[in-house]
């Protein structure tokens, strides 16, 4: 934060202001303070970056209320999460700290297993709440529960169970270690996917709806793309009342918060929306709107859901102090059906190689949106390169709360762009973890992608172990300023670079944390396989 000259600050006293203490005010050359603000996240499910009009103006989809945060806020054109599936980039989010260092280093968790976030690992919630926040999450949770079961000796782990696992669980019981013991308050929401059981709501510690029935649900409406995994759920329960459930919590609580708000207890809302994911389910209202098909239709359902989270924040009058962040988990997946998207000419990665679960472009890069009113100017893009676990550390700037050196390990603050939109930023390199639990590094406008055909799904496996695709380099080294499309492998010719990634990406691992000055650890061996140059 700039400090003030002692000229400026003799000036500033004679006048009769106050020095404002750091994080009360973002913009430097202002003498209006600034309280601490109301912070939302929303976090898509498996939007792609190409799929919202205020980043891919080709795009064949409506998204007018994303499109308005943009024109309202502050658009990031160098945005990425830091894994290409759905667990690893929550683990990211909410710890600043890469997924790989933990035991999840390939896949995603199912709807069963046990927590990935330690006991003794702060969270931005938990962070934020010691700042006087009151905080809360509406939506996906997908970072394991320790659900009770019937039979103690039977354990679930991180793969995704089959359906009929789930009624070991006695549903009656709490589960344990859930959301309200990793920083939040209040939680409402669903355990992971939802493709995954069980299908029922969740509150705090408990399920809404005791599951008494087994279901399943069609992966796309009107599709033939399969099933969900059938398994334990309520009665009640139907995947098209997910969204708005969600969302009605989210807005409720906007509302509720509101007077407490004015009052200077500011509250962090996480929305990790289910959708677009599958089972893509758009709700009657919503179906045929797109003219495309049922992903599309999804896509505006859930930007509507984005504009009523705005519409309540403006009918509550916090609009004004309300720092939003909209964005996605990951790229979009092959199960919007690309191929009746790309008939129609509307591209879900843009101009990006791959999709969902690859270390290519498409995979990771995702749009990202900051809005706060009269701090961060309208309708302005900033270059900088940001991962999704940067925000932890964004905020701990906001409110002054300096990171411990076992906190958000891997989380740059990019509050400074916030206030200038300046390209240059403190992160320099970023790594991208596959569903495979393969990787890639970006250093400045270089990318070398350690896996031949990006680690994602269409990977070739056999024994357990991985093929190696034919044709395809297993080194491939890109120029994203020349080459943001990453046609071309020019890792032969820049020999030395690949060294130098190499290297750096080694560094990275070893040290087990990656922000300056900061020395972490690796909570069990990482599995990386270098090849050979």
């Amino acid at each position: 934060m700039k400090t003030l000259s002692k000229l400026s600050l003799l000036l500033f006293l004679i006048l009769g202001g106050q020095a404002h203490s750091q994080g009360d005010e973002l913009n430097g050359d202002s003498n209006k303070a600034v309280t601490k603000p109301n912070i939302i996240v929303i976090l898509c499910d498996d939007l792609g970056i190409g799929d919202v009009r205020a980043f891919n103006p080709a795009s064949k989809i409506a998204t007018p209320y994303i499109d308005r945060l943009a024109a309202e806020g502050m658009r990031f054109l160098d945005a990425h999460t830091s894994s290409s599936v759905c667990t690893p980039t929550r683990y990211s989010l909410l710890t600043g700290r890469y997924n790989w260092r933990t035991r999840l280093q390939r896949g995603v968790q199912g709807g069963m297993s046990p927590p990935l976030i330690s006991p003794d690992r702060s969270t931005i919630a938990g962070m934020l709440k010691r700042q006087g926040y009151w905080t809360a999450c509406a939506g996906k949770w997908h970072l394991g529960l320790e659900w009770q079961n019937k039979d103690k000796s039977t354990n679930f782990d991180d793969r995704i169970e089959q359906g009929s696992a789930g009624w070991q669980v006695d549903f009656e019981r709490p589960f344990l270690n859930g959301p309200t013991t990793r920083g939040f308050d209040e939680f409402f929401g669903i355990s992971a996917s939802l493709d995954m059981i069980p299908y029922t709501f969740l509150k705090n510690d408990r399920v809404v709806a005791i599951p008494t029935v087994d279901r399943d649900f069609p992966m796309m409406l009107h599709g033939k793309r399969g099933r969900t995994r059938k398994g334990p759920a309520a009665e009640s329960f139907d995947a098209n009342q997910v969204l708005e459930k969600l969302t009605d919590q989210a807005v409720a609580w906007v509302k509720e918060r509101a007077d407490e708000a004015k009052s200077g207890q500011p509250f962090f809302i996480y929305v990790p929306l289910a959708s677009p994911h599958t089972p893509i389910v758009p709700t009657a209202k919503w179906q045929g709107k797109s003219g495309l098909n049922p992903y599309a239709d999804f896509v505006m359902e859930t930007d509507a859901a984005v504009g009523r989270i705005l519409q309540q924040l403006e009918e509550s009058g916090i609009d004004d102090n309300t720092l939003i962040v909209f964005t996605s988990d990951n790229g979009c997946s092959d199960q919007a059906d690309f191929k009746t998207l790309e008939a129609a000419g509307h591209f879900s990665s843009a101009s990006y190689r791959g999709f969902k679960s690859k270390v290519y472009e498409g995979g990771h890069r995702v749009p990202f949106i900051v809005r706060w009113p009269n701090q961060v100017t309208a309708n302005t893009n900033c270059s900088a390169l940001i991962g999704l676990q940067d925000l932890y550390a964004t905020f701990a700037e906001l409110v002054s709360s300096p990171l411990a050196a076992n906190e958000a390990e891997d989380s740059i603050p990019f509050a400074n762009q916030l206030r200038t939109s300046e390209k240059q930023s403190e992160r320099q390199s970023l790594v991208h973890h596959s569903l495979h639990g393969r990787f890639s590094l970006r250093s400045e406008n270089w990318k070398l992608v350690f896996w031949p055909d990006g680690g994602g799904f269409g990977d070739k496996i056999a024994n357990g172990d991985w093929q190696t695709p034919l044709k395809l380099s297993q080194l491939q080294l890109f120029d994203l300023q020349q080459d943001p499309s990453e046609k071309n492998n020019i890792a032969e010719s820049n020999l030395e670079v690949v060294r130098k990634l190499s290297e750096e990406m080694k560094a990275i691992i070893a040290k087990g944390a990656s922000r300056r000055s900061t020395e972490g650890s690796n909570d069990v061996d990482v599995h990386w396989k270098y090849p050979d140059i």
